[in-house]
């Protein structure tokens, strides 16, 4: 009777351990190996109590019971599993060239911008997560009965009918809340990233409300990650838990299916299980058949330690010199190409190394097809350094630089902040070299001087880089200036030409001297832009 209660004892200590830490039971993961000692290691305590006897000199002595040999030889081989297995299925002396292939075929570009989507200035990104957590904070903040209640989750980047924005899920704020609130919270907040005044708090589809029931921050079934794992994924490897809606705006959360393929490690995203957040329906998709509006198959940090796999072991394990080898710059982040699609980005540079890269890396985030675009340049870091300094008596901090093909220049856009995390200016750096800077108040005086000095620069970047120059001789039908920030831009539409230009007194003399009806040549790029930045400006009515 006494085994018998032990046993139930056991049982109960194994069934709270399972509902709580819920371990992966299968190969490659020691979770569930970790918890079988723990429970062996109970049943001794159980069936080989300790006790306290008086040893000498009246000394209380802590006399342990003896535990069969049954009990030694089940840790024994939970032990070897959880340490020596480990280290031959996985050890990358042993696994080199497997590590090294994990990313897959990693193919060669030579142009960056040729893979970059030329874009409008009213598409840029200029709101950052950190940005992006600070505004829907305030709208949260402006909602006083719903403050108190939630918090807001982690923002994810991710297009919703072909527009960017940072989407964050209403959490729980504590065990109180979600016990008040077991229908779940109410909405989600969505930031344009192109737009920092574009910020809506999402509670109504349709006129239904819309309720996040799963979530990491519920409790017993309705805790996101107990949720998939009593409904059959307990022994599958589950990760990057991200939230993101369709284009009709359900709230779902995408998690990555993935698999240990090197032992017990060598990590390798398989598929998606989708959940609905509301309904708690599963649907589990593999790579291929993945829904066109998940924007995120593959984890970062699974694209981040294979693409150093795949730089550190290029000359083998034995490579103290460090010939050759590679690493990422900074860790990946988001960004679009001209094919629309998603792609994990960071540079490239040699080991050793610090501002200058051997390259770029664009992977798929569905997938994690790899392109290495041979394009020297300047590391995320050292163009940040590049744009403070243009302003360095402000003492402004500059958000994670973000790639975009700006006149078919590749250029790194980014936003520089005030100590209250709050866009001050904008600034674009020629990825290619960084001294060429361009830095405003606005998107468009930033990309104004970021073209002046790229003009100014001469033949410091190649010119298969450069822009295509339209020249157009026509007569001025309208001009006029306006003054920001102490320099005058001039304004002026151009006979038989639909579109609006802009110079500035700093591109010519003869802005502040020309007349409708004058005479002029101007010279602009190729953009995307409604208000055209030009060139060079002569008026031909002076000689």
């Amino acid at each position: 009777m006494k085994k018998l209660r032990n046993a139930i004892l056991v049982l109960i200590a194994a069934a709270i351990l399972v509902y709580m830490y819920m371990p992966t039971v299968n190969f490659g993961f020691t979770g569930f190996a970790v918890l079988l000692m723990i429970l062996i290691g109970i049943w001794v305590l159980l069936n080989n109590p300790f006790s306290i006897t008086q040893g000498t000199n009246n000394q209380p002595t802590l006399k342990l019971g003896k535990p069969g040999k049954t009990s030694f030889i089940l840790i024994g081989i939970l032990a070897v599993y959880i340490i020596i297995v480990p280290i031959v299925t996985s050890w990358p002396i042993f696994h080199t060239e497997e590590y090294r292939s994990l990313i897959g075929k990693v193919e060669t570009e030579s142009n960056l911008s040729s893979h970059m989507l030329p874009i409008s200035i009213e598409k840029i990104r200029v709101v950052d997560q950190p940005l992006a957590q600070l505004l829907g904070d305030k709208v949260l903040g402006s909602q006083s009965a719903l403050g108190s209640q939630v918090t807001l989750g982690t923002f994810n980047i991710q297009k919703v009918n072909n527009d960017l924005y940072w989407v964050a899920p209403l959490m729980h704020s504590g065990f109180f809340k979600w016990q008040k609130n077991m229908q779940g919270t109410n909405g989600y907040v969505m930031v344009n990233a192109c737009n920092e005044r574009d910020v809506k708090l999402v509670q109504e589809i349709n006129g239904k409300k819309v309720y996040i029931k799963y979530q990491s921050e519920a409790y017993f079934g309705d805790n996101l990650e107990r949720y998939l794992y009593f409904h059959g994924y307990w022994h599958t490897g589950l990760t990057d838990y991200s939230f993101e809606i369709d284009d009709a705006g359900t709230p779902y959360w995408v998690v990555t299916k993935y698999k240990k393929t090197i032992g017990f490690n060598g990590e390798d995203a398989r598929g998606v299980v989708i959940l609905n957040a509301q309904t708690g329906e599963i649907n589990e998709y593999s790579v291929e058949n993945t829904p066109a509006w998940v924007d995120r198959i593959q984890p970062g940090e699974f694209v981040e330690s294979q693409l150093n796999d795949w730089g550190n072991y290029v000359k083998g394990y034995w490579n103290f010199s460090n010939e050759s080898k590679l690493k990422i710059t900074e860790p990946v982040s988001m960004v679009y190409g001209e094919d629309n699609n998603a792609y994990w980005y960071t540079g490239l540079t040699s080991v050793g190394a610090d501002e200058s890269t051997v390259g770029f890396v664009l992977v798929n985030t569905r997938t994690k097809k790899a392109v290495w675009y041979k394009q020297s340049g300047a590391t995320e870091f050292a163009a940040q350094n590049s744009a403070k300094g243009k302003v360095q008596e402000k003492g402004f901090s500059a958000s994670l630089p973000i790639p975009y093909n700006i006149n078919n220049i590749p250029t790194y856009v980014m936003t520089l902040k005030d100590n209250g995390g709050l866009v001050k200016m904008y600034a674009m750096v020629a990825i290619e070299d960084y001294t060429i800077v361009g830095v405003g108040n606005t998107l468009n005086e930033a990309l104004m001087a970021y073209k002046n000095a790229f003009n100014q620069s001469g033949n410091k970047i190649k010119t298969k880089s450069k822009t295509l120059v339209n020249t157009a001789k026509s007569i001025i039908t309208r001009i006029n200036g306006d003054v920001k920030n102490g320099n005058t831009y001039y304004y002026f539409t151009l006979k038989n030409y639909p579109k609006i230009f802009i110079g500035s007194s700093q591109i010519s003399n003869d802005f502040p001297v020309t007349n409708p009806g004058d005479s002029v040549t101007v010279t602009f790029d190729n953009d995307n832009q409604e208000i055209i930045d030009v060139s060079t400006f002569k008026n031909k009515n002076f000689k």
